[in-house]
């Protein structure tokens, strides 16, 4: 356990949050990120760190993990510290600032924070006939692609991250197939044409209803009910649950905040309604919002100027362009 003395605490080590942190070391703030997962990267890092993502500027098409670790380089110059695998508790009104308590007993003395939390703590909803599976063929993010060159794959929903992933995977799969339980779609209607355009079988008004195993108790076939059309067999070395998941923000709902449809109530400073406390990205909401890592960037900025005017009276609201010489 440490006691750690910063001016400003990142809340989240997500993009945004790893962002925040470059940004508050150009504005010569020291900073440390604090995040309850093990390594920076957060929700991409964690789920998605193989998809492309397209709604980054100046990026046509760049991988989870590649965003993520641009983004660590780029804060590196200004030496954040990364409290990983640290929850982050309490917040207190201290002396100077404020005292953020952590799951390890821990304590950051912080001049300002600033929460970058995504969609906060989440669980992927589980596969109703997965049970014991985990870890024997059942997987619910697919971390490296390469663990599945050449395997059969099944993967279960119907949302943005089951057809992603059957982009991601149809190349280097022996074969994809995808099972929904419903005849529509919640994902992208680009992304579900795409997905039909590779011949990707797509099987709707289904249910897994048995996983089986072959000789070495690893998964094997995935058995499944179609509405009207009985059941069928597919051989599957590895079925992907990409059914959703639940989210909470966890203990940052007792941090006295004003919150809306768990998010954090912002103005356009991204002010929260507590002094010295900032939010930026998913977890943060205001009227018009739009969800997106683009957005997350521009918000994490307007939160670091503002809170650094709130920490220094006389620094300025508009530090200059970083691309400013002198």
């Amino acid at each position: 356990m440490d006691d750690i003395e910063v001016d400003l605490l990142v809340v989240g080590a997500g993009p945004v949050g790893l962002f925040a942190a470059y940004y508050a070391g150009f504005r010569e703030l020291s900073t440390a990120l604090v995040d309850a997962l093990p390594e920076p990267g957060g929700q991409v890092t964690a789920m998605y760190p193989e998809k492309m993502i397209f709604d980054v500027a100046g990026f046509p098409a760049v991988r989870g993990r590649d965003l993520v670790s641009a983004l660590v380089e780029q804060a590196a110059q200004w030496k954040p510290r990364y409290l990983l695998g640290r929850q982050a508790r309490t917040v207190e009104e201290g002396e100077s600032g404020l005292v953020v308590g952590l799951a390890d007993g821990s304590t950051v003395r912080a001049g300002a924070v600033l929460i970058t939390a995504g969609m906060g703590e989440f669980n992927p909803r589980p596969l109703p006939a997965g049970d014991g599976w985990v870890g024997k063929g059942v997987v619910y993010f697919v971390p490296s692609l390469e663990a599945h060159i050449g395997q059969d794959v099944v993967i279960v929903g119907g949302g943005d991250s089951a057809f992603d992933w059957a982009l991601a995977l149809h190349p280097i799969a022996n074969s994809v197939t995808l099972v929904h339980r419903r005849a529509a779609f919640r994902a992208h209607a680009a992304t579900v044409t795409k997905v039909r355009e590779l011949g990707v079988p797509i099987i709707t008004d289904a249910q897994v209803t048995e996983l089986r195993g072959g000789e070495n108790g690893l998964l094997a076939e995935v058995e499944i009910e179609v509405k009207g059309g009985g059941r069928k067999v597919l051989p599957a070395q590895t079925a992907v649950a990409a059914l959703g998941f639940t989210a909470d923000l966890g203990p940052i709902e007792s941090w006295g905040l004003k919150l809306d449809h768990r998010a954090v109530s912002v103005d356009t400073t991204m002010r929260t309604a507590r002094p010295r406390v900032y939010a930026a990205g998913d977890v943060a909401t205001y009227p018009g919002k739009v969800k997106l890592i683009a957005t997350g960037f521009g918000e994490a900025a307007t939160a670091v100027n503002n809170l650094a005017v709130e920490l220094n009276p006389e620094a300025h609201l508009f530090p200059g362009h970083s691309s400013n010489d002198g």
